[in-house]
C-alpha cells in the first residue's frame, strides 16, 4: 500500500526530530518526560507541520499503556464511548493513552465527556491542537493538562528533514540516481513557512512527477522545486489566532513607527486577502495612536480606505500600503483614547451626579420656571469666545479626562488655550 513520504520518514525517536529544541532539547522538560516514561495529560499548540503529532506518538510509544489514536475533525462522542468502556476491560486495567489530533474540533460536550476519566487517570489524554488552547479549549481540560506550543521550523531543520527525506527515497529508488541540489533544497524549505510536511510533500513531487535524464539521473533543482510547489504556505484563518496575531503585530508596529514592519505585516494580511480587517484597523489606529498629534491623519486614511474599497485588490494594496506609510510615519499621541476611556471608566464606577442646571435645555415653555438655562453664558459673546463657568457635573468638577499628548501638534493647542484662559 502507498505510503505518502511525510508519514514514511516519521520520526520514532526524540533523536530523529527536528527543531523544537526548547522543549525537545536535552534536559528540557518534554525530553525529560519522554525519557521518563511517566505520562501525564498534555496538549501540544502549534501550526501544521511541526511534529506535533510524531513527538506524541514517540510519548505514547513509550507508555505501557493501551494507545487509542482519533482525529476530533471525524471522532464523534460514541467513538469517545468504546474507548471508555474498555476501560474495564483487562486491555484497560492500566488506563489507556488516547491521543486526540486537531481537539479544537470537539464541542464543550464531547471534550466534558473525557473529563471524569482525565481526573481519575484511566485516561491519559494527549492532544494537539493548531489554534489557541485558551480559546478553543474546555478549561476544566485546560487545568488538567500542560501546555506546550510548538513554533514554525526554522529553514535549517527543515533542510534536515529534506535531507533525511531524500535519503529515503534514494533507498526506494535503488536502481535510480536521484539528486537534490542546495538550491532546491533551500527553495521547498523557503516555500514551505516552516511546515515540514509540506515541504517533504513538495520533494516527492518533484521525485515522483521528473524523469531521469540522459545519465539515468532525477535532477531535482530549483526549475523542477518551483514547478512542483503550490503557492507558499501562508498561516491565516478568519477567526482564529493567526488573524489577531497579524493585526496585532501590524498595529503595534505602526504605533512603535517602524515603516518596514508595518509594510511586512500589511503585505501578510493582503496575501490573505482580508481587506476589511485592514480598513477598520487603519481607521481605529488614526485615531487611536495618532489622534491630535495629526488629525489630518483620519481623513487621509478615510480617502484611502475608500479608494481601496472601490478599487478591491490587487490595486488596492497601494492606497492601503499609502496609509499604513503615513499612520507609521506620522507623530503619535494616544490622549484621545486615553480621554475617552477615563471618562467611560468615571461612567462606570463613580457617582457622576446631575448635569448642572445652566447647561440643560431651555428650549421650551416652562424651562425658566425650572431654572434651565438661566445661568448660562454664552461664550460667544465674550473676547476670544471664551468665559469660564462649569461644565462637568459638580461630583466631577475638577476630574481631568484629557491630557495633550507630548507633540509639537498638541502642544500648540494646548498653548493657545492655556493662555487665554489665564
Amino acid at each position: 500500500m502507498y505510503r505518502p513520504l511525510a508519514d514514511k520518514i516519521r520520526p520514532t525517536t526524540l533523536e530523529e526530530v527536528v527543531g523544537q529544541q526548547h522543549i525537545l532539547g536535552k534536559g528540557k522538560i518534554l525530553n525529560r518526560i519522554v525519557e521518563g516514561g511517566t505520562i501525564s495529560n498534555m496538549i501540544f499548540y502549534g501550526p501544521p507541520g511541526v511534529g506535533k503529532t510524531t513527538v506524541a506518538n514517540i510519548i505514547a510509544a513509550r507508555a505501557k499503556k493501551k494507545f487509542y489514536k482519533l482525529n476530533a475533525t471525524n471522532a464523534s462522542i460514541k467513538d469517545i464511548q468504546q474507548i471508555i468502556e474498555g476501560l474495564d476491560s483487562f486491555d484497560g486495567i492500566n488506563g489507556v493513552v488516547l491521543y486526540l489530533d486537531e481537539i479544537q474540533n470537539f464541542n464543550k460536550k464531547q471534550q466534558q465527556s473525557l473529563l471524569e476519566f482525565i481526573e481519575d487517570g484511566r485516561i491519559t489524554l494527549i492532544s494537539s491542537t493548531t489554534e489557541n488552547p485558551y480559546h478553543y479549549i474546555f478549561k476544566a481540560i485546560i487545568s488538567r493538562s500542560t501546555v506546550f506550543e510548538f513554533k514554525p521550523m526554522q529553514d535549517s531543520d527543515v533542510i534536515k528533514a529534506l535531507v533525511r527525506a531524500v535519503d529515503i527515497l534514494k533507498e526506494d529508488h535503488k536502481n535510480t540516481t536521484i539528486e537534490v541540489d542546495d538550491k532546491a533544497l533551500n527553495y521547498f524549505s523557503a516555500s514551505s513557512n516552516g511546515d515540514v510536511r509540506k515541504a517533504i510533500n513538495g520533494l516527492e513531487v518533484a521525485i515522483n512527477s521528473t524523469n531521469p535524464n540522459s545519465e539515468g539521473i532525477i535532477l531535482i533543482d530549483e526549475e523542477v522545486a518551483r514547478d512542483c510547489t503550490q503557492s507558499k504556505v501562508f498561516n491565516y484563518d478568519m477567526s482564529g489566532d493567526s488573524h489577531y496575531d497579524i493585526l496585532s503585530a501590524f498595529q503595534k508596529s505602526i504605533r512603535g513607527s517602524d515603516a518596514d514592519a508595518a509594510v511586512h505585516y500589511l503585505a501578510r494580511l493582503v496575501k490573505a486577502g482580508d481587506i476589511q480587517s485592514i480598513c477598520r484597523r487603519l481607521m481605529v489606529i488614526a485615531s487611536e495612536d495618532i489622534g491630535l498629534a495629526y488629525p489630518n491623519a483620519a481623513m487621509i486614511v478615510k480617502a484611502c480606505v475608500d479608494s481601496a474599497n472601490m478599487l478591491g485588490f490587487p490595486e488596492a494594496r497601494i492606497p492601503l500600503a499609502q496609509a499604513t506609510l503615513v499612520l507609521a510615519t506620522a507623530p503619535k499621541s494616544n490622549s484621545v483614547v486615553s480621554a475617552i476611556d477615563a471618562a467611560l471608566q468615571d461612567i462606570e464606577q463613580v457617582n457622576i451626579g446631575d448635569i448642572p442646571v445652566h447647561l440643560k435645555d431651555a428650549h421650551y415653555s416652562g424651562a425658566k420656571a425650572l431654572g434651565r438655562g438661566i445661568e448660562y453664558k454664552y461664550p460667544h459673546n465674550y473676547e476670544n469666545n471664551y468665559i469660564k463657568q462649569q461644565y462637568l457635573p459638580d461630583n466631577l468638577k475638577s476630574r481631568n479626562y484629557y491630557v495633550p499628548g507630548k507633540n509639537k501638534n498638541e502642544k500648540v493647542i494646548f498653548d493657545y488655550w492655556k493662555k487665554i484662559k489665564e
